[in-house]
């Protein structure tokens, strides 16, 4: 179970390397993409090394009139 843990957390740190050489966290995320965005490519961990370049798009409802 340690052993577990230890990669899961290794493989999130990764990760937020990861979103860090991105330029994610220079200024917070203004919409819901970006926050999508910078989630999915910490828990793609090392898989961002790999090519995998996680994008998120999504609309959130206009309010009504």
């Amino acid at each position: 179970m340690k052993i577990t843990t230890a990669v899961i957390l290794l493989w999130l740190i990764i990760g937020a390397i990861a979103a860090g050489q991105r330029h994610y966290y220079s200024h917070g995320p203004n919409n819901c993409s970006q926050a999508g965005t910078l989630i999915v490519t910490i828990i793609a961990g090392p898989l961002n090394y790999t090519g995998v370049n996680p994008k998120i798009s999504c609309k959130a409802p206009e309010p009504s009139k």
